[in-house]
């Protein structure tokens, strides 16, 4: 079987399917996408909300709870204890297929009727403002992360302890404004490091301690910009950058940023991982324009997975020893043969699925618990459902659903966007695809406007103390102006779910004073915001190794030591996150090896 050139239904831009794809397919029975795998990991995003949390009442004794559903979506939403209990039937929304109208309409409609739980939020103890969580303890606005205790403000952080503000970090403690950080302790404003101790602002470092604005170290105690210093000398010059000034923290921030620009780096974060292509990839085999995984192996198109998972495509959200997924979204817990389906976990063989768990042979089914051989919520035995599904199948193909954008859904395409339960500036879609208001609607899909604030900014942002020193208890009671929201009411130039204003929480203020680290001055989406600015897009662009001979092809940088090239220019290419006309330099794994390791 050939490659295949396709134009994507939604963006127009043409994209390939190869031979294996197409194996894949047929092994799981669905047809070839019509959307590039870019456009189908937006659609998908576009049904995950993370971080937007409302308050609402809850619908059964009308009592005000905390919901990841704001109160004017027409839904039923219970308590997150009551919907995980027994209490309720999903069955009671069953009904009959309808032949006469398109199968994605339909789906709607259940998505809409069938109760939904407040939060995403297991198994946690003193921790009800998070969400796409378990296992957490004494957390707050902690997303996607599991297994924590005392941490606050962070996204993917697991196994950690006192860490705020970070984002994709693990068996961390006492650590603040981190990316990409493993088993380190007290390391502030940072990424990509490991083993790590008492450090800020590193970028790529391993089992540092002591180091103050280095980069690609290994190795290493007392230094400051890549220099040597002795124990006591090294203190003293601490002493003096007083980071516990917002004003002096700034200034050094930004003379950092313009000395990481004085160093390579590498291509990509591709570790232990043979035949791999995309970023941030450790210990897997065959995952080919992959972001953000681990522990995995036979992957394609796949985002943020990993932990056992095998034989995935187009997907994003999963693992945990699942396998053959496709086109698909927070996919857990030994799960397999699952397609085009959101929030499933301990089950196999489900098709257009959304938030059912321990259960089989279900095929457009909404909040299905320990059921097998059901369609729309309806019971079926084994031979009816296998006699009725092909049927659909068909009829989805016969009738497909448009939308109002003109794109046709037949089988084989997730649910449609507009059908989401959020709007896409609710959702992680405007994380990594951000989009104004104008081009969302253009582009088909819903947006929410801010909801009326019913409170009063007591503190602007250029009246907070400069110095962490300086704070009082009382600003514990002060509602404070986001730097995103000076001289406006409606957060203009701010496209990142600003909230306007925010609180310090008292153990983020007892962090910060035992950290000495100032205050912030952004709320905690814009904090957010910032974090995902400073990791790569999930995107590839083919480019060529930029270490020229001795020196990069900049001449900034002088290598250290001969490559294998010599004097002249690596012939080596490469898949990358960094855009061509970015000015990091770039090398390839052999010659960043050379330099680094």
């Amino acid at each position: 079987m050939n490659s295949e050139t396709k134009k994507c239904q939604n963006c127009k831009q043409n994209f390939t399917i190869e031979p294996d794809d197409f194996k894949f397919y047929e092994k799981i029975s669905v047809p070839p996408p019509t959307w590039c795998p870019e456009c189908q990991l937006m659609r998908r995003l576009s049904f995950r909300n993370e971080r937007m949390l409302y308050r609402r009442n809850e619908s059964l004794e009308g009592h005000e709870i905390i919901s990841i559903f704001s109160a004017d979506k027409p839904l039923t939403v219970y308590a997150q204890e009551y919907w995980q209990g027994d209490r309720w039937d999903p069955m009671r929304s069953a009904r009959d297929y309808d032949f006469s109208r398109p199968f994605f309409e339909q789906l709607g409609t259940l998505l809409k009727e069938v109760p939904w739980q407040s939060l995403m939020n297991w198994n946690n103890v003193n921790s009800d403002y998070c969400n796409m969580t378990t296992d957490n303890k004494n957390c707050y606005l902690v997303f996607g992360g599991d297994f924590n205790e005392d941490c606050a403000y962070s996204t993917f952080n697991f196994y950690s302890r006192n860490v705020y503000d970070t984002y994709w970090v693990n068996k961390c403690e006492l650590c603040y404004e981190d990316i990409d950080a493993t088993n380190s302790y007290k390391v502030f404003f940072s990424q990509y490091f490991r083993d790590s101790t008492d450090s800020i602002f590193i970028y790529d470092g391993a089992n540092l301690n002591n180091c103050i604005g280095c980069v690609n170290l290994r190795n290493k105690s007392y230094a400051i910009f890549n220099e040597q210093f002795s124990k006591e000398d090294y203190l003293k010059k601490f002493a003096e950058f007083d980071f516990g000034s917002y004003k002096k923290l700034i200034e050094f921030q930004e003379k950092f940023a313009q000395f990481k620009l004085e160093f390579p780096r590498r291509y990509a974060e591709i570790v232990k991982a043979p035949g791999s292509t995309g970023n941030n990839i450790y210990n897997a085999k065959k995952a080919i324009n992959c972001f953000d995984i681990d522990n995995a192996e036979d992957l394609k198109n796949v985002f943020l997975a990993g932990w056992g998972l095998k034989d995935a495509r187009n997907c994003n959200h999963l693992g945990h020893k699942s396998e053959l997924v496709y086109d698909s979204v927070a996919i857990f817990s030994n799960t397999s043969r699952i397609k085009h389906s959101w929030i499933t976990s301990a089950s196999h063989d489900m098709t257009y699925c959304f938030n059912c768990r321990g259960s089989n042979n279900l095929f457009g089914c909404v909040g299905i618990k320990n059921k097998s051989y059901c369609i729309f919520n309806k019971q079926y035995s084994k031979e009816e459902y296998e006699d009725l599904v092909p049927k659909i199948i068909q009829q989805m193909n016969a009738i497909p659903y448009v939308d109002k954008t003109g794109k046709v859904y037949k089988y084989g395409e997730f649910i449609p966007s507009e059908l989401s339960l959020f709007a896409y500036n609710e959702t992680v879609a405007q994380e990594y695809f951000p989009l104004t208001k104008e081009q969302a609607i253009n582009q088909g899909y819903s947006w929410k406007d801010p909801e009326p604030r019913n409170y009063q900014i007591t503190l602007k942002t250029e009246d907070m103390p400069d110095h962490i020193k300086d704070v009082k208890n009382n600003i514990l009671d002060q509602i404070i102006q986001c730097a995103h929201n000076i001289g406006t009411s409606d957060v203009q130039n701010c496209n990142e779910q600003c909230t306007e204003a925010y609180r310090i929480i008292p153990q983020e203020l007892d962090f910060l004073r035992k950290m000495n680290l100032p205050l912030p001055r952004l709320c905690p989406n814009c904090r957010h915001y910032s974090r995902i600015k400073q990791r790569n897009p999930l995107k590839l662009w083919h480019r060529k190794c930029q270490c020229a001979g001795s020196k990069s092809e900049n001449q900034v940088y002088a290598n250290t030591i001969a490559h294998e090239h010599g004097e002249n220019h690596c012939e080596n290419s490469f898949e990358t996150t960094y855009a061509p006309e970015r000015s990091e330099i770039i090398y390839c794994e052999k010659c960043y090896l050379r330099e680094v390791v």
